[in-house]
């Protein structure tokens, strides 16, 4: 027998609440049981979203909320700003192709933050922009962008602000009116600790407008038919029952801790994996806008990163992430989010070290463990 330990940045871990949740028989969604549930569900988002407005539950992934706020706000031919710095800030400007939206793509170096400036002067350079696609947590490359600096610099503009916050909401602070976050996307695989199947959307009064003006063909992601259920505690189409009864569970548990006290445990687990990093002699991929939900480091240039993660999780059940698209083999992701606490990290860290050393990787044992617990006793 052996215990396996999930350090993926999504699917996280799952708490034994949720597990409990889940098991239990399931009832008919239109009753008022159910809608008793809801109710409660949607409240309890809003507390994390940290929004007054509304906040729609979708019976998909992440990917699906994203592809419901571009269908959403914008018809065809319109004009959107995709920022991309990573695989996931990407497609925001694949779903716009697919829909005939022209994307302006504003890329930037992998392992970097969007520049907010860079930002205000494409939004006066063009007026028509009339969304702004950005990332609250680039998961391809451990980066945090400003959120709330970019929100000033949207707010004054005609645009409304899309933030893909998938990876990072409920781990890290984002404040969705408070920093004049329009739209707000997010899955309940991370920071949520549930299993995927859970999408979320939220929306402003700015974005609503666009809503109700976009021509864009919609069906099942139409959120206009979001809102009318949601007036009598309902949904369009069928919900994922149990993931919703788990959801409230994870929410009770995320009020009980309250989010500034989740967002300081998120903090110190990173700052321990990313001392473990740089004990070890591992370069962080992004040094100056590292995210508290996941470290990317690289990977030495004598060793194997898929071998690495495959022995990692094959011969010791230690399962974290390598790198995507072109930093496949060359970094290594280690998630730090949702249901992983102290010890988890300590055992990913330990797990590392042993493989780095069977492959023949020159360093003192010991010290990856050392580094991350200094930070944890302080």
């Amino acid at each position: 027998m052996r215990k396996n330990y999930l350090l993926t940045p999504g699917p996280t871990p799952l708490p034994p609440q949720v597990l409990e949740a889940m098991s239990r028989p399931i009832i008919h969604h239109r009753t008022p049981q159910f809608q008793a549930i809801l109710k409660e569900a949607m409240e309890g988002l809003k507390y994390v979203f940290q929004t007054a407005g509304d906040v729609f539950i979708l019976a998909s992934s992440g990917t699906g909320a994203m592809e419901a706020a571009v269908v959403n706000l914008l018809s065809s031919h319109d004009t959107a700003l995709c920022v991309q710095g990573g695989k996931f800030g990407e497609r925001w400007g694949e779903l716009c192709k697919a829909y005939g939206i022209s994307a302006q793509i504003l890329d930037v170096a992998w392992g970097s933050a969007v520049s907010p400036e860079e930002i205000k002067k494409r939004l006066a350079a063009d007026p028509k922009i009339k969304v702004v696609f950005t990332t609250l947590c680039e998961t391809s490359t451990g980066v945090v962008n400003d959120i709330e600096a970019i929100g000033r610099v949207v707010k004054d503009t005609q645009a409304v602000l899309v933030v893909d916050a998938i990876s990072g909401l409920g781990a890290i602070d984002l404040k969705t009116d408070a920093w004049a976050c329009d739209m707000v996307i997010s899955g309940s695989q991370k920071g949520l600790m549930l299993p995927p199947g859970l999408g979320f959307i939220s929306s402003s009064p700015k974005a609503w407008k666009l809503i109700e003006a976009s021509k864009s063909p919609r069906y099942y992601f139409d959120l206009r038919k979001a809102k009318k259920a949601a007036e009598k505690t309902d949904t369009p189409f069928t919900p994922a029952i149990n993931l919703i009864i788990a959801l409230n569970e994870v929410l009770k548990m995320i009020k009980l801790d309250g989010l500034e006290k989740i967002f300081v445990r998120h903090k110190k687990m990173a700052d321990a994996m990313r001392a473990a990093m740089k004990a070890l002699g591992l370069e962080l991929f992004s040094a100056d806008a590292s995210s508290d939900v996941v470290t990317a480091a690289k990977v030495p240039v004598e060793i194997d990163g898929e071998k690495l993660v495959k022995t990692m999780r094959d011969a010791y059940g230690v399962t974290i992430a390598g790198g995507q698209a072109e930093l496949k083999s060359k970094v290594i992701r280690i998630a730090h989010m949702g249901f992983i606490e102290e010890f988890d990290v300590i055992a990913g860290i330990s797990c590392l070290e042993k493989v780095l050393t069977q492959m023949g990787y020159k360093f003192t044992l010991g010290q990856g463990v050392k580094a991350a617990d200094e930070v944890f006793l302080k």
